[in-house]
Order: C-alpha cells, then sequence, then structure tokens
C-alpha cells in the first residue's frame, strides 16, 4: 500500500495545486488558553494531538469508538495493556475536555509503550513532604549523573536559601573531572579508575578548586548539540590516557596534557576565564564566591560495619577518585537523618544501586522485590507454576502487583550485599520528599535525571527497604541532620 506522500509523487498537478489556498477564506478561533507542551497535566505533545484530533474526527463523524480508536487498542494488546485502554475509552464521550484527555492519554501511552498508567501498576502514591526542586534534567547518553543529581542537589540548596532557580553547568564541573582524573591516573601507572563515572562529592570538589559558572554561559556542547552525549569523547580521552601509561618516551612532558585539554575543548568547547552574567563581570571562582554556599558546610554519610560507625572512611568504591571521605553510621540511622531532612525542608544527593528487579523506572517506584517461589504457592497457582516454562516461571518470581512482599533488611544483610557485590556504586539521585503507598508504607520521592518522559514527568518512589538495603551514600548539609547523630559523629 502506498503512503500518501507516495501517491502525490505520481500526480502532476498544475501550479498551485487543485486547491490553491487563495481560494479558501482563513478564519482563526482562539479560546484564550495556551496548551503547555511541558505540562504535567496531560500529554500535549503536537504529534499526539495530531492523531487524537484525526481519531476523534472519526469518532464524532459517525464511526464507532471502537473503530475510530482501533489502532491505540492494538497497540494496547501489544504492550498487554488492553485493561487501561478499555477504561480509558469508556471516558471519551465526545469533544468535553475530559474526553480529549482521556483519548489524549490512550493514545499517547499507547504510542509509546514506555509511558505507564498510574492504575496500571498496582502503586498509588501519595506526598507527605515534598521540598523546592529546580526542573528535572536529561544526561542523555552520558554517565554523568553524579554531577546532574549534586549540581540539581546544589541548585535545591540555593533555591532553598534565595528563593531563586539557577542552572549550574554539568559541562564545567564534567570538563575539570575528565582533566583531573586522567592526570591522577597517569601519576598512579593507570591503576586508578578513567571513565566518565563519577561521586557525588566530585562537584564539591570543582567547587572548591576551580569555581562555578552558570549553565548558560558553558553547556560543555558544541556544534549545536543540546543534550550530552560523551561516548565517543571518553573513548577518545581513554585512549590517550591508555597511551600515555605505555611510557613510548621514557621521560613524560606537559604535551600529552596539551592533547587532551585539545580534544576536550574540541568536544565541550573552551572552559570562560571571563564571562558576564545578569550585568556583572566574574572569573568561575568569582561566581562560585557569590553564591550563598559553602562546601564546607555540606557532609557524605554512608553505613557499613567493616568500618567503625561515627568515624569517617574513604568509601571503597571506584568512580570515587578523589578519595573523599563518607560518616559511618548505623542504617536506621540514616534513614532518620534523610527523613528529618526533609521534613526541615532540605533536599538530599543520593547514590545507590539501581540494578535491582525493582527498581522499576517507567512504572515509578523502587521496592526491594522479595523473590518467590513454590512454597509461596498452593493449589492451582502452584500447578500453573508447574507447567511454566523457565523463563515464564523466572518472570513470577520477582512479579510486583503492588505493594507488600519486602525483603527484611538489616545492617548484616545490608553488608553481605555491599560485600558481594549484589549492591554495587550505580547512580546518582536526589531525595526531595516523603510519600506513603495506599497501605500506609512510606517511600522517599526522587528526582532523576533521565528526563520527563515517564510516569511521574521525572520522579518516582523508592521504598523504606530499598534505600537501607541499596543506598551508598547520601550528601546533605550538616544542619539537616539530627542534633543527637551529628553529636555522635563529632559534627
Amino acid at each position: 500500500m502506498l503512503s500518501v506522500s507516495q501517491m502525490t509523487k505520481r500526480i502532476t498537478q498544475p501550479s498551485g495545486g487543485y486547491l490553491p489556498i487563495k481560494s479558501f477564506q482563513v478564519h482563526t478561533y482562539d479560546d484564550g488558553l495556551t496548551v503547555d507542551d511541558s505540562s504535567p497535566e496531560y500529554p500535549a505533545f503536537a504529534s499526539i494531538q495530531g492523531m487524537v484530533v484525526d481519531y476523534l474526527t472519526r469518532y464524532m463523524s459517525g464511526s464507532p469508538l471502537r473503530d475510530a480508536f482501533l489502532i491505540s487498542l492494538m497497540g494496547a494488546s501489544m504492550v498487554s495493556e488492553e485493561n487501561v485502554a478499555e477504561a480509558l475509552l469508556k471516558q471519551i464521550q465526545g469533544l468535553d475536555c475530559n474526553s480529549i484527555i482521556a483519548a489524549s492519554i490512550a493514545f499517547g501511552a499507547m504510542a509509546d509503550a514506555k509511558i505507564e498508567n498510574p492504575d496500571s501498576t498496582g502503586f498509588k502514591f501519595t506526598d507527605v513532604k515534598v521540598v523546592k526542586s529546580t526542573p528535572v534534567k536529561d544526561q542523555n547518553k552520558s554517565g554523568t549523573c553524579w554531577c546532574y543529581s549534586s549540581n540539581t542537589f546544589f541548585e535545591n540548596e540555593i533555591l532553598r536559601k534565595t528563593g531563586k532557580e539557577v542552572h549550574l553547568s554539568e559541562g564545567f564541573v564534567v570538563y575539570h573531572c575528565y582533566l583531573d582524573k586522567a592526570i591522577k591516573n597517569v601519576r598512579l601507572d593507570g591503576t586508578s579508575n578513567f571513565a566518565e563515572g563519577g561521586a557525588g562529592l566530585d562537584v564539591a570538589y570543582v567547587w572548591e578548586n576551580y569555581g562555578m559558572v552558570p549553565n548558560e554561559v558553558y553547556t560543555g556542547m558544541t556544534y549545536g548539540d543540546k543534550k550530552f552525549n560523551t561516548a565517543e569523547l571518553t573513548a577518545m580521552l581513554q585512549g590517550m590516557v591508555n597511551v600515555v601509561n605505555q611510557r613510548k618516551l621514557k621521560k613524560l612532558t606537559p604535551s600529552w596534557q596539551d592533547g587532551f585539554k585539545g580534544v576536550l575543548d574540541g568536544y565541550m568547547g573552551k572552559l570562560p576565564e571571563t564571562f558576564t552574567w545578569e550585568g556583572k563581570t566574574y572569573t568561575p571562582k568569582s561566581y562560585a564566591a557569590s553564591l550563598p554556599l559553602k562546601m564546607d558546610d555540606y557532609i557524605s554519610i554512608t553505613s557499613f560495619t567493616h568500618h567503625p560507625f561515627y568515624k569517617p572512611f574513604i568509601l571503597e568504591v571506584a568512580d570515587n577518585w578523589t578519595w573523599e571521605e563518607s560518616q559511618n553510621v548505623p542504617i536506621d540511622e540514616l534513614w532518620e537523618i534523610a527523613n528529618y531532612a526533609i521534613e526541615k525542608g532540605y533536599s538530599i544527593a543520593w547514590g545507590a544501586d539501581v540494578s535491582e528487579r525493582g527498581f522499576k523506572w517507567r512504572k515509578g517506584y523502587a521496592v526491594l522485590v522479595k523473590e518467590k517461589n513454590e512454597n509461596d504457592l498452593s493449589g492451582t497457582d502452584r500447578e500453573r507454576w508447574d507447567l511454566m516454562a523457565d523463563k515464564d516461571r523466572d518472570e513470577q518470581r520477582w512479579e510486583i502487583k503492588g505493594p507488600g512482599n519486602e525483603e527484611t533488611v538489616t545492617q548484616e544483610s545490608r553488608q553481605m550485599m555491599f560485600d558481594n557485590k549484589e549492591t554495587t556504586d550505580d547512580h546518582g539521585m536526589v531525595i526531595v520528599g516523603t510519600a506513603v503507598d495506599q497501605e500506609g508504607n512510606k517511600y522517599f520521592k526522587v528526582q532523576n535525571s533521565w528526563d520527563t518522559n515517564q510516569l511521574y514527568h521525572g520522579f518516582f518512589y523508592v521504598s523504606e527497604a530499598f534505600f537501607k538495603a541499596k543506598t551508598m551514600n547520601i550528601i546533605l548539609n550538616k544542619e539537616a541532620i539530627p542534633a543527637k547523630i551529628a553529636k555522635k559523629m563529632g559534627i
């Protein structure tokens, strides 16, 4: 079957076409409302709305509702969301606002199988306390979550102190970390980690040593790029570091660093030495000094038993290339600190393992799901289990239908997960709130850096068990620590 575009190419039309535009009269209608593509209330993307207009036009022109939305229903079937589609279809009655929104969700959700419907997840979350945060960012195709999350955290601190939103430059931080990480790697004969990954305190390291700039001044992107993609850059830099470590020359010269900077300049742009912002001239150092933050006011806290509690230690993960220390507290106190901070209006930079089966980004939650086995089943359920293929049985082992059925986390089990590498240093995010599910279980509301095309528009909910088991460390203002715990840590 030929598309409309292909068919028109086969037909010779007179100049101006068979229906010249000048033969039509233009009438503009304005309801005074503005459709915001970024609105979280309903999907207003142009591509979706165009198809919704098409489908609703068919329906209002006499086509049966199911025929008008047949493609959406087929898409729903392909992603096993028939029930969601049918429920939305029942809400479409005409051209009223509710019908249009239902049609938009029906088409949008089924056109993009990545978008979940809240009713299909089994969870219903209610926010208890949410602190103000700057907008969700998109790290895109880069391993720089550590920078995006910590930058957002410090932006939140500025917002908390001044009421003003700023966007700190991720590119500025990443550039300096690439260079200093390479220098350390060469000094250590290639035995330290060199990769695009990093730790949350790397932002504080750059702030203290080099300053900061607004993102509008330096994005770290060239040639019209709008989002980070560091894959080629990282491979290029890794190759350079590997060659330098091979000692082709008996004596190293600064040439390799000049070449390294040249690659960074080519891919990310040259760093600004001075810049004008909001009518004032700054250097990166003076701009950082103009912001109401002191890096000494912030602390990293973790919870592991292979070091004494209430004493700092260097967390042994590869991305901690600056060898920054974290204070050590029992896991129940780490949970207490995080809850206290949110209650007092402070956000928290959070490093955690997100490789778990219970981490469901698209569905908007992270739980420490307990594995099922045949001993948990009886009757017909057990009979079906015995007849299942291995693949289906594996899916059933980790099935999540809603709250409950989570592992019990102890200090010992948490330590074991870290020691046997079940818990790894995966991802940096920002805790911005507390919440409960429909059964009253407690969660943290977390801001991610994977864009907003997700159920909760870039946020998700983390259960108490998941937090206690999978947290690597948190970074927060020392003022946000309960006094009794701060005293134990000597701060």
